[in-house]
């Protein structure tokens, strides 16, 4: 397990400064909770208080090297919570056709290949 570093856990405001690059102020919640990735990786995640996205969190990965003080922001973005609204999987057209529709596109094909032959 990796271990919780000091510096990059409280790098909050800077993980929040980094997220003005991508999201006004107002969108950017309450700071939810610091993650240890890896020794010296931490991930921040914030509330996203976004129109149309409910559940959802932001987050900034930050790192540092061994006995450095400076953090370095290494990715930022958006990703759903555990009671994000999100779409259904996809399912390809050929299986959400219900059976008269199935019946109905056999007949078109046969009659389409009909008359190309005739």
């Amino acid at each position: 397990m990796p271990k919780k570093d000091a510096v990059l856990s409280e790098a909050v405001d800077l993980a929040r400064e980094a997220l003005r690059e991508i999201a006004p102020d107002e969108q950017v919640g309450e700071h939810l909770s610091v993650t240890a990735e890896e020794d010296r990786l931490h991930t921040h995640r914030f509330a996203a208080d976004r129109p149309g996205y409910h559940g959802w969190q932001w987050y900034v990965t930050v790192a540092r090297a061994p006995r450095a003080k400076k953090v370095t922001v290494c990715e930022l973005g958006l990703l759903p919570g555990d009671d994000a609204l999100l779409a259904p999987a996809w399912v390809p057209w050929a299986e959400r056709m219900d059976e008269q529709e199935k019946k109905e596109l056999a007949a078109a094909e046969a009659a389409a290949a009909e008359s190309a032959g005739g």
